[in-house]
């Protein structure tokens, strides 16, 4: 089985729908259009989809006319990321297409500044507030960072992995998700906002053209909000492992033997991505569930043995351990289609 994508916590739709500012007639109708169940927004554990949280996105940047809906001083209108892309095509090579994508946001907002810059060995991108305008949130500092990161890896046609990621703002509460998001260690509570990349990938040429950008941009956001699974990082690697796995459930010393490592060596590459073998088995049974019951009508007898419970019960109890909400809630918006 292929390891699914994974699910998106709560906290980001609740932090976009915040950032739209939607009235509560308005709110229903973009999480019903997306397929998220209302009640989900006020439980801490729930998930939903990617392709949910990529529905509402597209939702609300098609209703305010944002493509940062509600994020930033004044909207991105549609058709800003689309003027973005061609701007950059045919830049030499990718330091290039970082400076033209700092000037770019400087001529269409007020509330930072991109800045590009590179050592010998190291690339780094930095956005600097513009204190005129009281800082950027969390949320804006995530995406603007994605955005770049996403960007910057489908013009050179190939994922740039980050060696730091720097965050200035408190840890939000979706903070383990971010192995998710970016392909790097992550740290909050910083002096500034930025990341930091091998200098090499500075130096590639471009690889896309006009032919490429529009199915680029249909797959927006998700194309460059979400990571896919990579080899490069222990989790990912562990976490292909299970689900091929499944129904049946390995141990961490069968794990251990599949990387070709001692069971201790793996702990510690686990611990040094701030997750545990326990927590990947957990949270790779909670997605394949969350898509699952969002996306088909297989019973949910039938889904708990799939990923390994052979008592419903003992699912219903996981999923609600997981979740803060019952397999039901999740339900529901199939049942309205």
């Amino acid at each position: 089985m292929q390891a699914p994508s994974a699910t998106v916590p709560i906290s980001l739709v609740n932090g976009f729908l915040a950032a739209a500012g939607a009235q509560a007639e308005l709110t229903q109708r973009y999480l019903e259009q997306a397929g998220i169940t209302p009640e989900l927004r006020g439980a801490p554990g729930a998930r939903v989809t990617e392709e949910q949280f990529s529905t509402l996105y597209r939702t609300l940047a098609i209703e305010l006319d944002d493509e940062m809906p509600g994020i930033f001083s004044r909207p991105l209108r549609s058709g800003t990321l689309k003027f973005l892309c061609l701007s950059l095509l045919d830049a030499p090579n990718l330091e290039t297409a970082l400076h033209r994508f700092g000037q770019f946001f400087h001529i269409v907002l007020d509330d930072f500044r991109f800045e590009s810059r590179r050592s010998d060995l190291m690339a780094q991108v930095e956005l600097r507030p513009n204190p005129a305008y009281g800082g950027i949130g969390p949320l804006g500092q995530e995406l603007t960072l994605k955005l770049a990161q996403g960007v910057s890896s489908w013009l050179i046609g190939q994922k740039i992995p980050l060696l730091q990621v720097d965050f200035a703002c408190p840890q939000p509460p979706h903070a383990a998700d971010h192995r998710y998001f970016f392909p790097g260690p992550v740290r909050f509570g910083c002096d500034a906002t930025l990341m930091r990349f091998s200098a090499a990938f500075l130096d590639m040429p471009i690889r896309q053209s006009k032919r490429n950008l529009r199915k680029f941009l249909a797959r927006s956001p998700g194309e460059w909000v979400f990571e896919s699974f990579s080899e490069q990082r222990v989790s990912h690697r562990v976490r292909q492992y299970l689900a091929g796995e499944l129904p049946d459930l390995p141990t961490i010393e069968l794990a251990a033997s599949h990387l070709h490592c001692s069971v201790r060596t793996l702990c510690r590459r686990l611990s040094a991505e701030e997750t545990t073998f326990q927590l990947l088995k957990d949270e790779l049974r909670r997605d394949i569930a969350i898509q699952r019951l969002t996306d088909t009508h297989d019973p949910i007898a039938v889904i708990a043995g799939d990923i390994g419970f052979d008592d419903p019960s003992a699912f219903h109890r996981a999923f609600r351990h997981w979740t803060g909400s019952t397999p039901g809630t999740y339900r529901r918006p199939v049942q309205a289609r």
